[in-house]
C-alpha cells in the first residue's frame, strides 16, 4: 500500500506508477479494488488546514478522518450540513472514514432532500491527475468558479479522475430542536404519498423517510424537523394536521432518541450483518414503490421521500433487469464476489454519457491508471 505524506510525494507516486492504481481514503466506501492494482491510500494527507466558524467555512486534507472534521465542527456549534453515512457495519468493514472518501463518493445522507449534496457543499478542490499533475479549482467561497467546474466534477468520481489531496467545505450551524413525527402501519405507497405531501408542504422538513418494516418491527413513516424550538413545535403541530388523514401521528421530541432513528435510515442498519446482495436505488419519487413491487422479495427501506431505495436481495439476482420501465440508476453496494463477476458496481451509462465520461478519463487519466474498471 502506497501512503503518500505530502501532495508532492503524492504527484510523484502517480507520476512514476507503472500500472493501475486502487485509489482510497480509509477503505470503507463502496467499489472492492482489483487484486492486481497497488493500493494508493491518501490517509497520509491529514489536518485541518484552515477552519473559520465565523465565515462557515474549513479546509481539510483529504485523507482527514471524517470524525476529526466532525468534532472540530461539534465544538463550534457547526455541521456538515449533508450528514454522510457509515458504510462500515453495511459493507462489514473496518477503518476510519475520510472526508475525501465522503466527497469523491458524493457520500449525503437523509437532510439532501432539504439541503442538498456534498457536492453542493464543495467550495474548492486540490488533486492529483492520473499524470502526476497537481491542479487546483474552486476555493473558500461560493460561485468563485471561473473555467470549468471541476470542483463538481470530482464530486462522485470516486477516484477515477483524480487523487483529492485537499478539500474546502461550507458548513452550517448545529440546529436547537428536532422534532420526528412518525405514523406507523402505512404501505408502501401510502408512505410515499405522505412523504411526498408532507414534503410539498410550507414546513420546512429535513429528512422523510420510510420503512416496511421500521425499528420497532412494523411499518414506519418518519418525518424530521429541525430548527429552533418554537418553530419546530409549530410546525410539528401543523404538520400532524396535514398527514392526520394517513394514520395517528406521534411526534418524538426526545434529542437522542431523533438522532439514533435517523441514524438507523442514514446507515441502513437493518441490512447490517446480512449475507444478501445491497443494491442503492435512485428513482423518482413517486416511482419508489414501483420499485419495491418489482423486487418482491426484497428487504426495502425508502429516503429522500421514497427517491432512495435500499434494497436487499437474495446473492446473484438481477436488479437492474427488474427496473427497465423506471427512470433512474442502481448502484450494487455489497455482495460476494460471485455476484461482483456478474454485475457491475455502477449503472452502464448510455452511449453519450458514455462517450462524454471516456473523454473526461482520457482528459484526466489518459494511462487509465486510477481506478481502473471501478465505474465502467
Amino acid at each position: 500500500m502506497l501512503r503518500p505524506e505530502s501532495e508532492a510525494e503524492l504527484s510523484e507516486l502517480v507520476a512514476q506508477a507503472a500500472g493501475p492504481l486502487a485509489v482510497q481514503g480509509g477503505g470503507t466506501r463502496i467499489g472492492a479494488p482489483a487484486k492486481d492494482h497497488v493500493g494508493l491510500s491518501a490517509s497520509g494527507l491529514s489536518g485541518i488546514t484552515l477552519y473559520e466558524p465565523g465565515a462557515l467555512t474549513i479546509v481539510v486534507g483529504a485523507g482527514t478522518p471524517l470524525a476529526e472534521v466532525e468534532a472540530a465542527l461539534d465544538a463550534e456549534g457547526q455541521r456538515l450540513a449533508f450528514e454522510p453515512m457509515d458504510h462500515r457495519g453495511l459493507l462489514g468493514r473496518v477503518g476510519t472514514p475520510t472526508i475525501g472518501g465522503v466527497v469523491a463518493g458524493n457520500v449525503s445522507g437523509p437532510r439532501r432532500v432539504s439541503v442538498g449534496a456534498c457536492r453542493d457543499f464543495l467550495l474548492g478542490v486540490r488533486f492529483v491527475d492520473g499524470q502526476g499533475r497537481i491542479i487546483k479549482n474552486g476555493g473558500r467561497v461560493m460561485k468563485n468558479v471561473t473555467g470549468y467546474d471541476l470542483v463538481k466534477l470530482m464530486a462522485g468520481s470516486f477516484g477515477t479522475l483524480g487523487v483529492l489531496s485537499e478539500v474546502s467545505l461550507k458548513v452550517l450551524p448545529k440546529t436547537e430542536m428536532t422534532n420526528v413525527l412518525c405514523i406507523t402501519g402505512l404501505t408502501d405507497q401510502d408512505g410515499v404519498r405522505a412523504m411526498s405531501q408532507a414534503l410539498g408542504s410550507p414546513y420546512e422538513l429535513t429528512g422523510a423517510a420510510h420503512a416496511p418494516v421500521g425499528p420497532d418491527g412494523e411499518a414506519a413513516t418518519v418525518f424530521r424537523l429541525e430548527g429552533f424550538e418554537s418553530s419546530v413545535q409549530y410546525r410539528a403541530g401543523k404538520l400532524a394536521g396535514l398527514l392526520g388523514k394517513f394514520g395517528q401521528v406521534e411526534i418524538e421530541t426526545d434529542q437522542q432518541k431523533n438522532q439514533n432513528l435517523w441514524q438507523w435510515f442514514r446507515d441502513v442498519r437493518p441490512f447490517h450483518g446480512q449475507g444478501g446482495d445491497v443494491w442503492r436505488i435512485s428513482v423518482k419519487p413517486t416511482d419508489g414503490p414501483g420499485v419495491g413491487h418489482a423486487l418482491q422479495g426484497a428487504e426495502l427501506i425508502y429516503d429522500w421521500g421514497g427517491g432512495l431505495v435500499w434494497a436487499q436481495t437474495k446473492p446473484g439476482f438481477d436488479v437492474r433487469t427488474r427496473l427497465r420501465e423506471f427512470q433512474g440508476h442502481a448502484t450494487l453496494v455489497r455482495a460476494n464476489e460471485a455476484t461482483l463477476a456478474k454485475f457491475t458496481t455502477f449503472q452502464p451509462e448510455p452511449a453519450p454519457i458514455a462517450a462524454i465520461t471516456a473523454g473526461l478519463r482520457a482528459r484526466f487519466d489518459p494511462r487509465d491508471i486510477l481506478n481502473p474498471g471501478l465505474m465502467g
